[in-house]
């Protein structure tokens, strides 16, 4: 299962075979456009071979600016075209904030330690990590409830 999460000047990623992270990754890049968010998952799913590509569902992404829900469709539409299985699902917010929720997601994948955001004062930006997190949250409510 290959999930993603775009934000602000950045789409994450990441990949689970059964309970297993495999990979994660963040880019810049695909973050630019619809093309280049398209471009970004086509070489992931080249690459990594996923049979259902999860996405955050358009409609609950209320929160979401106008680009950021280009590259969510991008992705999705991507992933159609391969033939792949795409999901959308909601958003869940299952915990205080985003630091709580990563603080939980890297007690099950310690992995992502490295990448846990560090929470920011009222006027510093969002920390870049908290996309692969979202990723993950993606993924996880997929297999957890779907």
């Amino acid at each position: 299962m290959l999930a993603f999460a775009a934000a602000s000047g950045r789409v994450g990623s990441v990949f689970l075979v059964g309970d297993r992270l495999v990979d994660w990754c963040m880019s810049n890049k695909a973050a630019e456009s619809g093309i280049e968010a398209a471009g970004h998952a086509q070489a992931l799913i080249n690459d990594l071979m996923p049979d259902v590509v999860v996405t955050e569902e358009p409609e609950s992404a209320c929160h979401k600016g106008k680009h950021t829900l280009e590259l969510i469709n991008a992705i999705a539409r991507t992933a159609e075209h391969n033939g792949l299985l795409e999901v959308s699902v909601p958003r869940e917010h299952r915990y205080p904030n985003k630091y709580a929720e990563a603080d939980a997601l890297v007690e099950r994948y310690p992995e992502l330690a490295p990448w846990k955001p560090v929470k920011r004062r009222f006027y510093d930006n969002e920390p870049r990590n908290t996309v692969l997190f979202e990723a993950l949250a993606l993924a996880l409510s997929l297999r957890d409830h779907g």
